[in-house]
């Protein structure tokens, strides 16, 4: 059984999202083992399921818990670290590569992650299209997945776009038809 590294009450597995997750019921702390995040936030918000954040391409960020945390695999001490390039701590450990959101910050993840796909798509929409294409050849993800990823940002892309250029769209639309 794990306990849960805030309260250390037994966490109770539950699915969340389709992902079966270790929750607890007192603090309403969360547990995600390896991908179990990814899982859950693509499963969550499937128009952000090609923006993928890994914790763990960065150790040098990695900072001990004040609140010596353990995690509820390995029983070793969690490390906080800022989620992406945002202000979100999250506990996650290197061994298992499980992370622990205390309650309220999957929905703050989510948000960040939203607002960062748009930035995303407009400014860098180049180099993430020629990113996921490459994905679609040599993964990680499985073919299918790569595809719906590539196919997500096409559309998002032109949301966007219309979105911020409205006239340019009108313009488009009044093109002759081959």
């Amino acid at each position: 059984m794990k306990n849960c590294p805030s309260c250390n009450q037994k966490l109770k597995e539950i699915s969340f999202y389709g992902v079966k997750i270790d929750y607890c019921e007192q603090c309403k702390g969360i547990w995600f083992e390896k991908e179990e995040l990814d899982r859950a936030k693509d499963l969550k918000q499937e128009t952000i399921n090609w923006l993928d954040v890994d914790l763990w391409d960065k150790t040098e960020r990695f900072k001990m818990s004040k609140k010596e945390r353990q995690c509820p695999e390995c029983k070793l001490s969690l490390y906080e670290v800022n989620y992406d390039d945002s202000e979100i701590k999250v506990d996650v450990c290197s061994i298992c590569e499980g992370v622990w959101l205390d309650k309220g910050e999957f929905n703050k993840v989510m948000d960040y992650l939203k607002d960062k796909s748009g930035d995303e798509i407009i400014n860098n929409y180049g180099n993430l299209l020629l990113e996921e294409t490459r994905e679609v050849f040599i993964g990680p993800e499985p073919l299918k997945e790569e595809l719906k990823d590539l196919f997500v940002l096409l559309g998002l892309f032109k949301y966007r776009f219309v979105g911020k250029h409205p006239f340019l769209a009108d313009l488009i639309s009044k093109l002759p038809k081959a």
